[in-house]
């Protein structure tokens, strides 16, 4: 995920949550973050509009990324 955020720095902000942090629990909830790994897409105002459960190949993050940035 590192190599994709500096892939995509300044198009795309990454955040990482620790599911384990009691500070994140709001989150948690909002976002129904129960796995790990678990890698949310949101958009500018907090939509969900993509959801990753488990590991993924970096091909299936680049089409999405790739996908919602021309829109």
């Amino acid at each position: 995920m590192h190599g994709l955020e500096a892939e995509y720095y300044g198009r795309i902000n990454f955040v990482y949550l620790d599911i384990d942090d009691p500070a994140n629990e709001t989150f948690r909830d909002i976002l129904d973050f129960r796995y790990q790994p678990q890698l949310i897409l949101l958009d500018g105002n907090g939509e969900v509009l993509y959801q990753w459960i488990g590991p993924k190949p970096r091909e299936e993050f680049v089409a999405v990324f790739e996908d919602v940035l021309a829109r």
